[in-house]
């Protein structure tokens, strides 16, 4: 019988000593390193912010409210620590914003924002850990594709419930309220 040695888990001390020019997260036990996002990818993060920002976060005369949403938390879930590009919780369940450096209460809503260095992660690791933690909805955008594929959790599994392309408004769960503005979340 041959044994292999297994790979010690990743620790939270192996993020810290990590330089401020990437991302640390442990995902599954490893840890995995990203280099900061390029601009594509922060504009629409940072558009994307401010679209559902005002509607949902504010909320009043600019929406119907009910969401705290935040670009970049650290997430601990179970044994993982993970950074999606913004994630939204309901103010049912989480109705202040914590003080700390991290939220250990799972997100109601995710989005990913795509990258070549992020895709493989993104899909095949964050999304079933998102899955088995109960997050309810995640956004899995494209910004080269101009695209949007709004997944549902049903029964622990990921449902695509709709995809969004091009420039029309549209209105997309969980934020169905107030149609998306896709073609400011295009811009340069």
């Amino acid at each position: 019988m041959v044994t292999v040695p297994r790979k010690p888990r990743a620790t939270y001390a192996e993020i810290e000593a990590l330089p401020p020019n990437v991302t640390g997260e442990i995902l599954d036990g490893e840890l995995h390193v990203q280099p900061r996002p390029a601009s594509p990818h922060t504009r629409v993060a940072s558009k994307l912010g401010v679209v559902l920002g005002a509607p949902y976060h504010r909320g009043g005369a600019a929406g119907p409210g009910g969401w705290i949403i935040l670009d970049e938390p650290e997430l601990h879930m179970g044994p993982h620590v993970i950074v999606p590009d913004l994630a939204g919780w309901r103010r049912t369940r989480m109705p202040e914003e914590p003080e700390t450096a991290f939220i250990d209460l799972a997100p109601d809503w995710v989005a990913e924002i795509s990258s070549p260095s992020t895709r493989r992660v993104d899909y095949a690791i964050k999304r079933p850990i998102y899955a088995a933690e109960g997050v309810r909805h995640l956004w899995q955008i494209e910004p080269a594709d101009h695209m949007i594929q709004v997944f549902r959790l049903e029964n622990g599994h990921w449902i695509l419930v709709s995809t969004a392309a091009g420039d029309d408004p549209q209105a997309l769960e969980p934020f169905d309220d107030a149609p998306l503005d896709l073609a400011f979340l295009w811009s340069r």
